[in-house]
């Protein structure tokens, strides 16, 4: 019997959607739930699996195209067999091994990494993919030509004095991202307002029970839980900053999720800790692991990333001093953390030096004063400083 391989559903806000590589060819026998392609959608990856068990005998829609949900991929004949289709590839007609391009016989290299590769002599097949499942990336490629032993050879020799350029189009997720930040910029009166954390009680804190901590619970600890935990006595004290606009209402929620941005190989995303006011520290703690390591293998779903109320991003990660983030719509705040830094400050009239920390709240003018933004800002360092006034909630 023939069965069609279909697009899966995709959410409200999610019309179409790009394919990526077919997993397997024509001919070839797949399980039932074996993985077929991925479709790249502008939020997360799909993955198409095979409804039944049989045999590839068709495929409808090719890489790159865009698909939308229901939309025939393939054809499966359940009744066939591999075997069956095994005079069609017979090896006698195979292209010799010598005769193909490096690229063209890595079935791991992406599209476009195998594309750049045949343009600059790179051979993928030596190659360690840093993709998902070991797929050779076209980043990879990039960093192999740029190696002096590749610069070296005549296939990537440029004349003097060459500028060259290179036109790629966005990813879905990147462009969606662009659409986003742009609009958030249009939309919402951005405004950001700073303040600085002396992170010292945090990290005695952590430096003192890290080790128990995770013998107990089986995770690290982290910084990032002590600021969710922060920015939610906060958000409790100043509701509005919690709310958000819908027409010509103000939403305010009696929930709190928060959205942790997180980097990946595809780009930024943000997925939520729903209800993070119930979950303890090591709960927390484990849903950012959880998340990182989805987000790297590309196995983060739509309903991850749907919704939140707040958001934290950590440009410290990688260096940054100060920064205004961009609010998150249809969110009206989102809290920026910096890289910790050493620094002189007063105490009780005397100069001492200190971990310190700068923080940035951008909130949307409109529904907030600077007042309650402040404020905000204000209850997130005092807890911060002070532990234990999460625990007493003070």
């Amino acid at each position: 019997m023939i069965i069609d391989v279909k697009v899966p559903m995709l959410s409200e806000s999610v019309s179409e959607g790009t394919l990526l590589e077919w997993k397997k060819k024509v001919g070839e026998a797949v399980a039932r739930d074996e993985i077929l392609i991925d479709i790249e959608t502008d939020k997360v990856v799909l993955e198409v699996p095979s409804p039944q068990a049989g045999v590839l005998v068709e495929i409808v829609a090719q890489d790159g195209e865009t698909v939308v949900a229901d939309q025939v991929l393939a054809r499966i004949d359940t009744a066939a067999t591999a075997a069956a289709e095994a005079p069609a590839a017979a090896p006698a007609e195979a292209t010799p091994a010598a005769a193909t391009p490096a690229a063209a016989q890595n079935n791991a290299a992406m599209p476009a990494a195998a594309k750049l590769a045949a343009e600059t002599g790179v051979d993928v097949n030596a190659l360690q993919g840093s993709g998902r499942d070991g797929r050779v990336l076209k980043e990879d490629v990039q960093n192999a030509a740029a190696k002096p032993a590749a610069a070296a050879a005549p296939a990537v020799a440029l004349p003097a004095g060459a500028r060259p350029e290179e036109r790629v189009p966005m990813s879905r997720l990147r462009a969606r991202v662009a659409e986003r930040l742009l609009a958030s910029q249009q939309e919402n009166a951005i405004l950001t307002t700073f303040n600085e954390v002396n992170m010292k009680p945090i990290m005695d804190l952590r430096a003192k029970y890290k080790e128990k901590f995770e013998k107990e619970h089986g995770v690290k600890l982290g910084f990032m839980s002590f600021f969710v935990k922060a920015a939610v006595a906060a958000l409790k004290k100043y509701p509005v900053v919690n709310a958000s606009v819908d027409g010509k209402d103000i939403v305010y929620h009696g929930y709190f999720d928060i959205g942790i941005a997180i980097g990946s190989p595809r780009g930024l995303v943000v997925p939520i800790l729903r209800d993070a006011d119930q979950m303890s520290i090591a709960d927390i703690e484990q849903a950012i692991v959880d998340y990182a390591k989805k987000a790297k293998d590309g196995k983060i779903a739509i309903e991850d990333l749907t919704g939140g109320t707040f958001s934290i991003t950590n440009g410290g990660t990688f260096g940054s001093m100060m920064s205004t983030p961009i609010i998150n719509p249809p969110q009206s705040a989102i809290l920026g953390m910096h890289a910790t830094k050493e620094r002189a400050v007063v105490e009780n009239g005397q100069v001492v030096v200190r971990p310190m920390m700068y923080l940035a709240l951008s909130y949307d003018h409109r529904i907030i004063d600077g007042r309650e933004a402040v404020l905000t800002l204000v209850a997130i360092k005092d807890a911060l400083e002070d532990p234990a006034r999460l625990l007493l909630d003070l």
